[in-house]
């Protein structure tokens, strides 16, 4: 049986008075940069990751009517292993503050991938460098166990994390297929869906020194945030890619809408 329903939010946007104020289909024939920023980081910049972001059609491109940031190994003249991949944002183009936010994508399934759909504030110094900050992940699926996608929200310092997970049953997990991820953002509530199905909810988190004077909540998650898409290659979490083995596998995106409701 498969979880993918379609347009599986129209329920909830109907009822809950959701309206659409941004979406990209990805119906043009490159990436439209009036929406979108490409960024550019070296290898290791987070994470311990291996990928160099880079600006290049060949890792960031539209094939079909959806996005495709395309992974690449290439062999230096030591014997080593680097690879490129692609990290786009809305940041300054397209921020918000509360919503819905939703994504139709397809994985790549492999060793070493980490594809995520998330959030990070516009002004990232206003509580302060991350993880006072805060961060959103609406979906990260590890290559290695494609069935699995995480929700997550970052916070504080120490560093805290709340985080719930769901386990899709279906053969090749969420690599085989596409399917929808969203995130319902409330002033003091986090709401994660897949498919239409809630999988996760949160509501207590804090922005401010462990042991110090807080900020009042629901700070920092009540400050315009952008949206970004990745595709991470190695890193601390996820684990590396076995260099001579590798096989390149797209991290593909249908779709990206974003609802709010209208003011009282």
């Amino acid at each position: 049986m498969k979880y993918n329903d379609g347009d599986c939010v129209n329920d909830k946007i109907l009822q809950d008075g959701y309206r659409l104020k941004w979406q990209d289909d990805f119906d043009g024939e490159e990436l439209n940069r009036a929406d979108w920023n490409v960024e550019l980081h070296d290898p290791g910049w987070v994470n311990e990751e291996l990928q160099e972001y880079v600006d290049s059609k060949e890792n960031i491109f539209i094939r079909d009517g959806k996005l495709v940031l395309h992974p690449i190994q290439k062999r230096n003249p030591d014997g080593s292993y680097s690879y490129t991949s692609g990290r786009v944002t809305t940041q300054n183009k397209h921020d918000f503050t509360y919503g819905l936010f939703v994504a139709r994508a397809k994985v790549p399934a492999g060793k070493g991938y980490l594809p995520a759909f998330w959030m990070m504030p516009t002004d990232e110094q206003r509580y302060g460098q991350w993880p006072r900050c805060g961060e959103i992940d609406i979906m990260e699926v590890l290559g290695s166990e494609t069935s699995t996608t995480y929700g997550t929200i970052h916070y504080g310092i120490p560093h805290k994390q709340n985080q719930g997970s769901f386990r899709i049953p279906d053969e090749g997990g969420f690599a085989a297929d596409f399917h929808e991820f969203a995130l319902e953002w409330l002033p003091e509530e986090l709401i994660w869906y897949v498919d239409g199905k809630e999988i996760y909810r949160t509501g207590e988190w804090y922005s401010a020194l462990e042991g110090q004077e807080k900020r009042p909540y629901p700070a920092p998650f009540d400050q315009p945030f952008h949206v970004i898409l990745n595709l991470a290659v190695g890193g601390n979490w996820v684990g590396y890619p076995e260099d001579s083995s590798f096989i390149s596998s797209d991290y593909e995106i249908d779709y990206v809408r974003i609802y709010q409701k209208d003011p009282d």
